[in-house]
């Protein structure tokens, strides 16, 4: 049967760190996507079919939750994320997303399994790394330059926020010993040798959140012109 969708897929783009949600719009460029909204963990105003929720930095209790989004959108919500872990895939299934994507994935298999959501499936791709998050694919994330890995980077957005190795290991579903070895591995990059030198370097190097939101509004119109949802 062929597909029934003869326009691109409409997303949102959601996430904290605007080098996080440029990379991904840039990484699914060439695909067959609209990227109508991008920004941090606020609500998503334009009429999108799918909110790509990236996990990167993101602590539980800032913007607006994952479980908000599930409720509160028309949007089907696939995460998008380095952690693995059978545990938060477990959690973020239950809340209501209706996918959980590993960020190995190349471009066209991330539309792929969005295009499955679309169909009515639960699509869950962990990827060739499972659990590692040490796979570098082609997005982006603050600290690459410095040599930082995705989840070396995610500890230190977690440290710069202000989480404790205790909440940071519940957080990232880590242990206290491998939260603590990715802070002296991520220290060792940064040439921080304590934890306020690592949050200051933080704070200078793009790990605080953003708030930014930017809406296209080129596609916002086309997607009022082309919607299918206004035939009732």
């Amino acid at each position: 049967m062929e597909s029934k969708r003869q326009r691109p897929l409409r997303i949102a783009i959601v996430d904290d760190y605007a080098v996080v949600v440029a990379g991904v719009a840039a990484f699914l460029a060439d695909e067959h996507i609209d990227v109508v909204e991008t920004g941090a963990s606020t609500s998503v105003h334009s009429d999108v079919d799918v909110v790509l929720y990236d996990t990167f930095g993101q602590v539980q209790g800032r913007g607006i939750d994952l479980e908000d989004f599930v409720r509160d959108s028309d949007a089907l919500v696939v995460v998008y994320s380095w952690n693995l872990e059978p545990k938060l895939i477990e959690q973020v299934i239950a809340a209501g997303a209706r996918g959980y994507l590993s960020k190995v994935l190349t471009g066209p298999q991330v539309v792929a399994a969005l295009e499955r959501v679309m169909a009515g499936e639960i699509v869950i791709l962990p990827g060739a790394e499972e659990a590692s998050g040490e796979g570098e694919g082609d997005g982006d994330w603050p600290g690459r330059e410095a040599g930082l890995s995705p989840r070396e980077a995610e500890i230190i957005a977690l440290v710069t926020q202000g989480l404790s190795n205790k909440e940071i290991a519940a957080r990232a579903f880590l242990s206290i010993n491998t939260v603590k070895t990715y802070i002296r591995t991520a220290y060792q990059k940064i040439g921080a040798n304590r934890r306020s030198q690592a949050v200051l370097w933080g704070m200078q190097n793009g790990f605080e959140p953003d708030t930014l939101r930017t809406i296209d509004p080129e596609l916002v119109l086309r997607t009022a012109r082309t919607s299918p949802r206004t035939a009732g």
